[in-house]
């Protein structure tokens, strides 16, 4: 292993936050560099350690052939971040054709990892999909992704997940099922495959954040644990995120018990993430929600987003007024506006 891919190979494995990067545009819904740079360079002071870019938070339509922006997206996110050591992840959407396509385009610029959605396969057999998985792993190492079905995700069975761990090329997974039963199914795939010690496990239920990162999970003698998040939710308020993430890894290495603060910090974490992700609407509103966050604090001119029909919701905006209102600790507003000039320079 080069040294180059065992840094950012060490920082995967040692868990952290890594937020799923949004889309800057202006008011016409072009691609707004100034605040795409910012919103990169946000993350990385943050300290984020690392970032998600052309996933489900950067508006799956950047591949349409009239917006075409999924290269330039990725470009501008590693000539940003160039130099820090900072993982790479690029989302891989689509059919093997295009999978493998964007998974070369995302290596040729650099990125490590390849966020790897299975939306496209529909009801495929599982055998088909596999096959699908290890092509796009002869390309870039594989990061899994459970995709919960309101976003248009599939439920996996376990047996799926333990086949899924076997692949060599799978080095960590995204579980984000929203779903307890169904997350518990990766996690005993995941020991069952025999692979639980070269898999590094991240939440992307932003449903159940800090539990997440808190709870071990044990099964036939062998525990497992998620040592970090890829989220939409830490797409906002990342700041917070990273302090409130450090904090929880001492808990965890301290092996003592869990004091009630964290069981109230994860009702509250998960009712910000009710608001921004607009779940009362079942979740129409959740890429409006981070932009008008990020709106607010100057990371971004507007909410725009490429198709013109998503938008928040009624009654979102006063969900996050309340939320934001609720738990000003969970913010990061000073920090932000100390440093938004630099950012935008």
């Amino acid at each position: 292993m080069d040294a180059s891919k065992s840094i950012w190979m060490q920082k995967l494995r040692a868990g952290g936050v890594i937020p799923a990067h949004p889309l800057a545009l202006t008011s016409e819904r072009k691609l707004d560099e100034r605040h795409q740079r910012a919103l990169s360079r946000y993350y990385r002071a943050a300290g984020a350690n690392g970032v998600a870019v052309g996933v489900h938070s950067t508006q799956f339509e950047i591949r349409q052939p009239q917006f075409n922006l999924y290269k330039p997206v990725l470009e501008l996110a590693a000539e940003t971040l160039a130099g820090s050591d900072m993982v790479m992840v690029a989302g891989v959407c689509g059919k093997t054709t295009q999978a493998l396509a964007e998974a070369r385009t995302a290596s040729d610029l650099g990125y490590n990892t390849a966020l790897l959605s299975l939306a496209a396969m529909g009801e495929a057999p599982v055998d088909e999909i596999l096959a699908h998985i290890r092509a796009v792993g002869q390309v870039m190492p594989i990061l899994g992704f459970y995709l919960q079905p309101a976003v248009g995700g599939r439920i996996f069975p376990y047996d799926f997940w333990r086949r899924f761990a076997e692949i060599e090329s799978v080095i960590a997974i995204k579980i984000a099922p929203f779903h307890r039963y169904a997350t518990q199914d990766v996690l005993r795939g995941v020991i069952a495959s025999g692979r639980s010690d070269q898999i590094t496990l991240y939440t992307g239920n932003d449903d159940h954040i800090v539990l997440d990162l808190l709870s071990p999970f044990t099964y036939a003698g062998k525990t497992v644990r998620m040592h970090g998040g890829l989220l939409g939710h830490w797409a906002v308020w990342t700041q917070t995120a990273v302090a409130m993430h450090r904090e929880i890894r001492e808990v965890v290495a301290s092996d003592g018990p869990i004091d009630l603060k964290w069981i109230v910090r994860n009702g509250k974490v998960t009712d910000m993430n009710g608001a921004i992700f607009d779940v009362a609407n079942h979740f129409h509103g959740c890429i409006a929600g981070i932009h008008e966050v990020l709106r607010r604090q100057g990371l971004m001119a507007g909410r725009w987003c490429l198709n013109p029909k998503e938008d928040l919701s009624i009654g979102q905006m006063e969900e996050i007024d309340r939320v934001v209102a609720a738990y000003p600790h969970l913010v990061d507003d000073a920090f932000i506006k100390q440093n938004l000039d630099a950012w935008l320079a």
